[in-house]
């Protein structure tokens, strides 16, 4: 029998604040995330439903990024904040 030792090991981002500037890129960003995950998922046979159903491949939130509920988006603005945080963590710089 195989054991899973692995322990995740993510970058401390604690410390980075994001510059307010970045703000509009977080949305952008989050907006982004959600339409590559819908992309996918409609590519793999996924349809809307009002309930996520994995056999019949169902999911509430294959909608435009702005039908989403509220907490669906902070889902993904929390993935961009953390993408940006490890760039800038990393020692990048964003510019427009």
């Amino acid at each position: 029998m195989k054991t899973n030792n692995y322990t995740p090991q993510p970058i401390d981002t604690a410390t980075i604040n994001l510059p307010q500037e970045l703000e509009p890129l977080v949305e952008l960003m989050a907006k982004n995330v959600h339409e590559v995950w819908a992309a996918g998922r409609i590519a793999d046979g996924w349809t809307y439903g009002a309930t996520r159903d994995d056999v019949e491949k169902t999911h509430p939130c294959l909608v435009p990024y702005e039908e989403l509920p509220e907490s669906e988006k902070e889902y993904d603005r929390n993935t961009a904040i953390g993408t940006l945080k490890f760039i800038l963590a990393q020692g990048f710089t964003i510019n427009k």
